[in-house]
């Protein structure tokens, strides 16, 4: 009997037929970063987490909706490697402001001191629609004490393969280059990635033609 399982790739986890690995793009980058998905964002095509994940070395990627709060707490402040130590880990939330819903606590907006040298500032990026990334939030009260990092004049989202909530809603891709951006004050480093996700998106536009015009 032939078997109809299609072959998987082992580094992005999509068929082989729509392997996304050519939009890998390794980038050094200073500030960590911590992707919590939803576990239905794992087998989305259209899910761009796990390309940026491939993309940064320093990045981890954990799938889940609500954490104990000693597994929250290791993925917050434990150290992801030794090249860090001696260093205040400081994670910082990349989520919108959520001051008009009384169930989520407000956390304050973080300000950058003038300098940081001790401190390894890690950024925390919920993966998954509007709907879901809010229930983890709600669902992880460890998250809502954290202080969230503002983006301060993002350009229009190029995600048109899904529809948003918002027309100023970005990818968590986009949301994430562009805090990196803010938070090292580099941007010319980081347009390789933006580079990278536009190939991406057009090529699963391509295989979907229906969500290739969508804002």
């Amino acid at each position: 009997m032939t078997s109809t399982k299609r072959a998987i790739c082992n580094q992005c986890l999509r068929p082989q037929n729509t392997c996304i690995c050519r939009w890998i793009t390794p980038m050094e980058h200073a500030v960590e970063v911590l992707f919590l998905q939803h576990p239905l964002e794992t087998a989305n095509p259209k899910g761009s987490a796990r390309l940026l994940h491939l993309s940064l070395p320093g990045s981890r990627l954990v799938t889940g909706e609500a954490f104990s709060e000693d597994t929250l707490e290791a993925l917050l402040y434990s150290p992801f490697d030794n090249s860090n130590k001696g260093k205040t880990i400081q994670p910082l939330l990349l989520y919108p402001d959520t001051s008009e819903d009384g169930r989520i606590e407000k956390s304050p907006a973080f300000i950058q001191p003038a300098s940081s040298a001790a401190t390894q500032y890690r950024l925390i990026v919920l993966d998954g629609t509007w709907r879901k990334s809010r229930k983890m939030l709600y669902s992880n009260p460890l998250l809502q004490q954290l202080p969230r990092l503002p983006l301060n004049n993002p350009p229009a989202s190029h995600y048109r393969i899904r529809k948003a909530r918002k027309s100023d809603q970005l990818s968590s891709y986009e949301a994430t280059c562009y805090a990196l951006m803010q938070l090292e004050n580099e941007t010319e480093k980081y347009l390789p990635l933006l580079t990278a996700f536009e190939g991406f998106v057009e090529q699963i536009g391509a295989y979907d033609p229906q969500t290739k015009h969508h804002q």
